[in-house]
């Protein structure tokens, strides 16, 4: 299993975890420096190797390889990070 599914499995399942206290970075091309950061609320479903989000109307597909980063916001904490994302972090 892919480690981002079970991270993603983690924020969902584990009753001791907030989504809401998470979010994730990811490559998205046209966006200000090619990156998009989210909260893991806007998660609204977990594929094999992506997860599907949902901003304003629009639903997309996010495959994993596009993650860079996993934080939970409260306190700074990088639960996961892209080997090669860490220079540009």
């Amino acid at each position: 299993m892919h480690p981002m599914k079970n991270i993603l499995n983690k924020l969902f399942w584990n009753k001791k975890e907030n989504p809401s206290d998470y979010t994730i970075t990811f490559v998205h091309r046209g966006a200000p420096g090619d990156r998009v950061t989210i909260s893991a609320t806007q998660i609204k479903k977990v594929g094999k190797s992506w997860f599907v989000i949902q901003r304003a109307d629009e639903e997309s597909i996010i495959p994993f390889h596009r993650v860079l980063a996993v934080k939970k916001a409260s306190t700074g904490d990088v639960l996961w990070e892209k080997r090669k994302a860490k220079e540009r972090f």
